[in-house]
């Protein structure tokens, strides 16, 4: 029988193979080892493609200490395979958000250098709860929409202490992961979990961001009726021009078959929705955390749930209809698959090591400020991409280049 952790090495070993711009890294980075002595602390959802970037900063020469970001994410046999790695790794996977918060504790207890983090749990720990480890702290790269968020508002409010590189933010990370992983690896968790069709449904989707972009455009793909929800009119306008129809919340509860919410704000569905919808609506989320769709509301108002498959849980309605709620509410692109493609996660983690490795080697010089990666490293990690794939691309000649700097 195979054991947790060799299960674990598994999916790590798989990942490897496709992750060839961190691989790319490695290889260049591997003589000069630039993080030798230097305290990383990750907090990452973790399954293999984290798990991979942790070893990569590893046999650079980085203390690694890692968590998750997200009590439902993790993977169990991950976490056994980094053990072996000889990574320090505090993680489980449990709703026991006390669990969670521990473990957050136990990975700053490595007194990091550059914390890798992903939602700003591990960070804004460190800075709230833990100031006098501050004075050790380089700086902080950020994963996602949701972490940046809440870095701007400690920056708003002078309470940053440390450089923030907004990893979300910067061209190789939102163009791509936002979109072509969040719109893949939602549908992954969503048809993995349901083993429905979607094609001939009716899909709509809450928030038309980069995030909502990617899983409308992939739900279309698999033949469904697509309706978008949003707040902001640039966007909404934006949806009808690629071919959506947009409506409020209110008035698309009443076609949707599916829901997949996305905006990272709270509250997007709420009780009045749940009695509004169709029998066998199906509700999912894939913004950061578990806000989006009520559950509070959906538990007060049921009068029976079952666990009907697994990452699925039925929930009978006063008014005799069901709907049905997957990864209780959290992200169900993690909660009930595996993320993002390894390719995907492969450019947004180069960034992660590229930005890590300026922190290391700046942080002296460094504002406390938000910013995404310098626009060089975004054009490094294009670059080696086309390598690995065997494409060139055209290069302006000198006087081309003159041509377009005179328009400046």
């Amino acid at each position: 029988m195979t054991s947790l952790a060799e299960n674990g090495k598994k999916k790590i070993e798989w990942v490897k193979k496709h992750m060839k711009v961190l691989n790319y890294l490695k290889n260049l980075y591997q003589t000069e080892k630039p993080f030798e002595g230097i305290n990383v602390a990750i907090s990452i959802h973790l399954e293999a493609k984290t798990a991979y970037l942790g070893i990569v900063l590893h046999e650079l020469g980085a203390n690694v200490a890692i968590t998750g970001s997200n009590p439902l994410s993790t993977q169990e046999d991950v976490v056994e395979a980094l053990k072996e790695y000889g990574l320090n790794v505090h993680a489980e996977r449990t709703l026991d958000e006390s669990v969670y918060w521990k473990n957050i504790d136990k990975i700053l207890e490595t007194n990091p250098n550059i914390i890798l983090d992903d939602g700003a749990d591990l960070g804004i720990t460190l800075i709230e709860k833990h100031p006098e480890k501050v004075s050790n702290l380089w700086g902080i790269c950020e994963e996602t929409t949701t972490g940046v968020k809440r870095y701007k508002s400690l920056f708003k409010e002078n309470k940053l202490p440390v450089p923030v590189i907004l990893i979300n933010d910067s061209y190789m990370k939102y163009l791509f992961d936002n979109r072509y992983g969040t719109g893949q690896s939602t549908w992954d968790g969503i048809m993995r979990s349901t083993n429905l069709s979607v094609s001939g449904k009716v899909v709509v989707v809450a928030g038309y961001g980069w995030c909502g972009k990617g899983v409308a455009m992939r739900a279309k793909g698999l033949g469904a009726n697509v309706i978008i929800t949003e707040v902001d009119p640039i966007k909404a306008n934006e949806a009808i021009m690629d071919g959506f129809r947009v409506m409020k919340m209110d008035e698309a509860v009443k076609y949707g078959d599916f829901f997949v919410t996305v905006t990272g704000d709270i509250d997007v569905i709420t009780k009045r929705h749940f009695l509004e919808m169709k029998d066998g609506a199906i509700l999912s989320n894939a913004g950061h955390f578990d806000v989006e769709v009520k559950v509070k509301d959906l538990e007060e108002i049921a009068v029976d749930k079952i666990n009907v498959r697994n990452g699925v849980e039925e929930y009978k309605l006063p008014n005799g209809k069901s709907v049905f709620l997957l990864g209780q509410g959290r992200l169900v692109n993690l909660v009930n698959g595996d993320g993002h493609p390894a390719e995907i996660m492969d450019l947004s983690f180069s960034l992660q090591l590229e930005g890590a490795k300026y922190i290391k080697e700046n942080h002296q010089n460094m504002k406390v400020n938000l910013s995404p990666v310098p626009y060089e490293i975004d054009e490094k990690i294009a670059q080696i991409k086309l390598k690995t794939l065997g494409i060139e691309i055209d290069t302006l000649s000198e006087e081309q280049q003159d041509y377009l700097n005179s328009w400046k």
